[in-house]
């Protein structure tokens, strides 16, 4: 993964008319931190920000801010949004290097067509929609797909099912629930009258005896 430089004013006044006035002027503020340093108040160009984070990495692309005295490489960690509008209104960025190990959370997408669950009338319910993960930045997938097309009625694939590249390691309990294949209502309803009818036959031949 390769980083998208940004430039990051430093040195903004701290306080809620401060900050008003440069969402007011498109900059979004932010604080870095990490690897010891004191926390760096900072702002950043709204529209490069948000062209930055809609990429294909989302939230999990690395980044390089150019401070004019020195370029500091970080990950977008804590987003604060507004609560009605969604608009981005803080983020709290990390300082890392590119040999040590980070926690992010990627998506997890699901590919294939289960066509064994399809064809008794059933579905696949997603349970997760994303993992936490450890790796390297520059070894952050953008995304983790799970081939569900093997999936039958019944059928459970947790995280340890995962195909991880290289160099990833999940940081989520290995046995929660990804997706979940369910029988459909009349094949269930169909499955409980033959347990029903095979019950009922077993006590017969009981009585008989």
């Amino acid at each position: 993964m390769s980083e998208i430089t940004l430039t990051a004013e430093v040195g903004r006044t701290l306080g809620s008319s401060s900050t008003r006035r440069l969402r007011r002027e498109g900059k979004i503020p932010g604080v870095v931190y990490g690897h010891g340093t004191d926390p760096i108040p900072v702002a950043i160009e709204a529209p490069a920000l948000r062209v930055a984070l809609n990429g294909e990495s989302g939230t999990n692309q690395l980044l390089e801010l150019d401070t004019g005295d020195q370029r500091l490489l970080v990950l977008a960690k804590v987003l604060q949004r507004h609560p009605v509008r969604g608009t981005l209104q803080h983020v709290d960025f990390q300082i890392t290097n590119r040999d040590e190990t980070v926690t992010v959370e990627v998506p997890v997408i699901l590919v294939g067509e289960a066509v064994e669950v399809r064809h008794a009338d059933g579905a696949v319910d997603q349970q997760m929609f994303a993992v936490s993960v450890k790796a390297r930045p520059g070894s952050i997938p953008n995304s983790i797909e799970l081939d569900i097309s093997g999936m039958v009625p019944g059928d459970l694939l947790r995280v340890a099912d995962l195909p991880l590249p290289d160099g990833v390691e999940a940081d989520t309990d290995p046995e929660a629930a990804i997706a979940i294949a369910h029988v459909g209502r009349t094949s269930g309803s169909l499955g409980e009258e033959a347990e029903e009818a095979a019950v009922e036959g077993e006590s017969e031949a009981d009585a008989e005896a």
